[in-house]
Parts: C-alpha cells; sequence; structure tokens
C-alpha cells in the first residue's frame, strides 16, 4: 500500500515563530518518519500582497533554511519551492474553472485579508483557495496538516476534488484535514485570545525564530498575564498564564498538573524565567544549524533544485491525468 501522502506548506512572508516551530515544523520532522512528505514553500500564495522582491526573495531562503534547521531531511521529505514546479499554477488555474464565486466569497480569510488589505483586493486574493487545492490535490495527498483556522480550505479542496471525480471519473484522492494533537495552536503573549502570527503588529506578542536569547527573554518577561500569581491552568480565567504553561508543557514534554505543582508558590516572576529558559535551550540547535544554512546558499540552492525535481515527478503525472480528461493538449 505505501506511506501515506501528506503536503503542507508555510507562506514566504515574514519570519517563522515559536507557534509555526511547535504547531508545524517540529510535527513536520515527526511526519516524515510515518508519511510519505511534501514539504513547499509557498511563494506563490505570498503574491496577494503587495512584497518587496528582495524581501520575498530572502524569505523564502530563511523558511527553507529553517525547515532544515528543525530537523526536515531533504533525503526522507521533498522539500520544495512552489514556484519552480510550474504544474501547480497549470493545475490551480483548471481548478479556477471548477471552484463557485460563491464558495470563495464565503471564505473567511478571503474576508480578513480584504479588511487588512482594502487598497489591494486582487482576483488573486479571491481565488487562491483554488490554488492551494491544486497544491494539495498535485500530490494526491492524503492528509493536510492544518490549524482550525486553515480547515476551511481543506473542506473546499474536498469539494473540488469530488466535484471533479464526478464529473471524469476518479482523478484525486479525496484529502483529510490532520490537525496535530500537539503544539497546534500556540497564542500571542500580549493578546492571548488570538493565535501567535508572524504578521502580527502588537510589540512583544510574537516571539521569532530568528530572536536572540535576550529578546525572547524580554518577551516572555513582558507577557500578559493576572493580579492572581498562581500559576495554574484555567484556560477560560487565566488565558495569559494558561498559553504560558502551554508553551512550557510542549517543549519540557510536562502536563499541566505537573507544571503546577513544579511552580507551587513560586509567583509568575520565577515561573516567566523558566518559561524563557526553555524556550532559549530549545532553539539554541536550530539557531546554530540556521546561522550555517543561511551563511551557505549554495547548499539551500541545491536543496530547493533537487526537490523540485523529485516533486515534478509526482505533479506531472497528476497534471497529465487531468488534461487527458478535460481535453488540453500539452
Amino acid at each position: 500500500m505505501g506511506k501515506k501522502v501528506i503536503l503542507s506548506g508555510i507562506q514566504a512572508t515574514g519570519d517563522l515563530t515559536l507557534g509555526n516551530y511547535v504547531g508545524a515544523l517540529k510535527n513536520f520532522v515527526k511526519m516524515q518518519e510515518e508519511f510519505d512528505c511534501y514539504y513547499m514553500i509557498a511563494n506563490l500564495h505570498a503574491l496577494t500582497v503587495r512584497r518587496d522582491p528582495k524581501e520575498l526573495k530572502n524569505n523564502t531562503l530563511k523558511i527553507l533554511a529553517s525547515y532544515i534547521a528543525a530537523g526536515i531531511d531533504p533525503d526522507k521529505s521533498t522539500v520544495f519551492l512552489q514556484s519552480q514546479v510550474h504544474e501547480h499554477a497549470e493545475l490551480g488555474w483548471v481548478l479556477d474553472c471548477y471552484t463557485y464565486m460563491g464558495e470563495l466569497s464565503r471564505m473567511t480569510q478571503f474576508k480578513d485579508k480584504s479588511a487588512k488589505h482594502a487598497d489591494n483586493i486582487n482576483a488573486g486574493l479571491f481565488t487562491y483557495p483554488s490554488l492551494m487545492a491544486g497544491d494539495i490535490l498535485l500530490y494526491q495527498a492524503n492528509l493536510v496538516p492544518t490549524g482550525e483556522d486553515q480547515k476551511q480550505h481543506v473542506e473546499l479542496t474536498r469539494d473540488i476534488a469530488e466535484r471533479f471525480n464526478k464529473l471524469y471519473g476518479d482523478t484525486f484522492k479525496i484529502p483529510e484535514p490532520y490537525i496535530p494533537k500537539v503544539g497546534a495552536r500556540i497564542m500571542g503573549l500580549q493578546d492571548p485570545t488570538s493565535k501567535m502570527s508572524k504578521s502580527s503588529t502588537i510589540p512583544n506578542d510574537t516571539i521569532l525564530l530568528v530572536d536572540t536569547p535576550e529578546d525572547i527573554m524580554k518577551k516572555v518577561k513582558k507577557a500578559v498575564t493576572d493580579s492572581e500569581g498562581i500559576v495554574k491552568y484555567d484556560e477560560k480565567n487565566k488565558p495569559g498564564i494558561s498559553n504560558l504553561m502551554e508553551i512550557y508543557g510542549i517543549i519540557t514534554n510536562k502536563k499541566m498538573d505537573e507544571i503546577e505543582k513544579e511552580f507551587q508558590g513560586s509567583g509568575y516572576g520565577t515561573f516567566k524565567t523558566a518559561v524563557a529558559e526553555a524556550i532559549i535551550n530549545e532553539l539554541e540547535p536550530f539557531h546554530k544549524k540556521y546561522n550555517e544554512l543561511m551563511d551557505n546558499p549554495k547548499y539551500l540552492e541545491e536543496i530547493y533544485d533537487e526537490g523540485a525535481k523529485k516533486a515534478s515527478q509526482v505533479a506531472s503525472k497528476t497534471l497529465k491525468d487531468v488534461y487527458e480528461k478535460i481535453g488540453i493538449i500539452r
């Protein structure tokens, strides 16, 4: 039967966060031992918002370096740039023609981004879920790692695939969302009711993977908590301290009741220092490897060139089948 196929990617925008690390990268590393994994850097999706060209290129390489520094092995997983596999753009256009305007208009992310970028509500922003569907379906993915906020895109992908299969016979596997149980949702340090985001404009809200140990310590110490001074998990009434406990628990593999006992009577100052030190120690090997990779762009180029070749071998077969079924001459 072979391994199940997983497709996932991170958009080439901004520096990755601690949330990306524990919610995505660490899970990517674990999954490559069990699944046939395709990990892309989604630089075409990044175009829905105006980007500085040099910054977009640099962000693409930084995310690739982060993948490898976190432990993703290019010999075990297919790591590639979305833009280097032309089948993504081609299938994206085909699926545009099998996606309805009403479906796209209901997408939550379109509404959110339209509100944030009211001066640039472009056609790509509206139709990029069809491109995302193409990303997934090209590799006949069984599973798509996703947070709760992205499930809607996987559901639309399923609808598009089922619609196409009904018209032309079995063409695409119907993917399932795969939501990791650990680290799927790390919240902001200043706004613990919202997901930690690399696009956050709130000072000290986000721990970036490129932050120095001093930056990490400062941000954690400034994290919003409450006046109670008791390290106790209560997501509803104590969201700030609960978020810090989640972070500490994920990094140390400790349960909430163990953390409560460990810091009983300690106060928030002691606990925050322990959380920051755990993060710093966790990221130390990552930082070392990441800096080595960023100093060796030639090696990164070899990784994405080889990854594109491997990805294209699979993607081209799917696109060939699609074109034959709908009557397109290649």
